[in-house]
């Protein structure tokens, strides 16, 4: 097996080789075909060598954007993933949306319940939480995916609450089944809930600008990435970025890429 370690959002473990096995410890182990991006102990991309982007949506408390961004995946007939928290699925007025996810064929996954903070920001080694409230928060999800004839146990991939994780949550979501993965770096993407008040606010036009620079500028392009686009920013963002989904949408299809669900990226390559 060929591995390099490089420096980037903390340790970034890249493993090349035939494929990739998670064991019942978390380790990996060879299985066949592809690689995999792993960064304390998830995913943090797809194989590099085909161009192919997953789509991922996140939603806790806003969801205005979930009729358009549906709209405008079938009308390029593609097939995004979605993770919402428990917070999110409770709410009624987002149930139609939901129902829509599942009955055209979209991935649903998990958020975590309450969307908690596992990992300190300026220290992510350290464990905020026990093994023991990891696990009863993200079970309490699980029951909103059954709702939706989800089976936790097939839909077993999931993105941790704030994107913000370690090894001892990736090693405890192996534990239940689960399969952690996070959004590739690079795109300022996940900027897309910043308020026009917030002091780290990033507008449309500024990000539509790195998703194309980073597209641009990467050696392997935006291949295996995991493309994440919040559902809903609240009415503290007017600027809204899922409006520019289409766009974008056309610009990276003209630029030879198509679109799969996060579990059709990742599968193939662990068990």
């Amino acid at each position: 097996m060929l591995y390099s370690i490089l420096e980037g959002d903390g340790i970034m473990i890249k493993l090349m080789a035939l494929g990739l096995l998670f064991s019942e410890t978390g380790c990996a182990s060879l299985l066949g075909g592809g690689k995999l991006t792993w960064v304390r102990g998830g995913i943090e991309r797809g194989p590099t060598d085909e161009k192919k982007i997953s789509l991922v949506f996140t939603g806790g408390s806003f969801g205005e954007g979930g009729e358009h961004i549906l709209n405008v995946l079938k009308k390029h007939g593609i097939k995004g993933s979605f993770f919402f928290t428990g917070d999110f699925f409770r709410m009624r007025e987002f149930d139609p949306i939901i129902r829509r996810i599942v009955n055209e064929g979209h991935y649903l996954g998990t958020h975590s319940d309450k969307h908690p903070l596992y990992c300190p920001w300026e220290d992510v080694n350290k464990t905020l939480v026990t093994k023991e409230e990891f696990t009863e928060d993200v079970k309490s999800s699980f029951k909103y995916l059954e709702k939706y004839g989800v089976n936790p146990k097939v839909n077993k991939y999931w993105i941790p609450p704030y994107e913000w994780y370690n090894e001892d949550i990736s090693r405890w979501s192996n534990e239940m089944g689960l399969v952690l993965f996070n959004y590739s770096p690079g795109s300022y993407s996940n900027a897309d809930y910043t308020g026009e008040e917030d002091s780290n606010f990033r507008s449309s036009d500024f990000i539509y600008g790195k998703i194309l620079e980073k597209e641009e500028k990467d050696p392997n392009g935006l291949n295996g990435f995991f493309l994440l686009i919040h559902i809903g920013a609240g009415p503290g963002r007017k600027d809204k970025f899922f409006v520019r989904l289409d766009a974008l949408l056309k610009e990276l299809e003209k630029r030879g890429y198509s679109f799969i669900r996060v579990d059709e990226m990742i599968a193939p390559h662990i068990k």
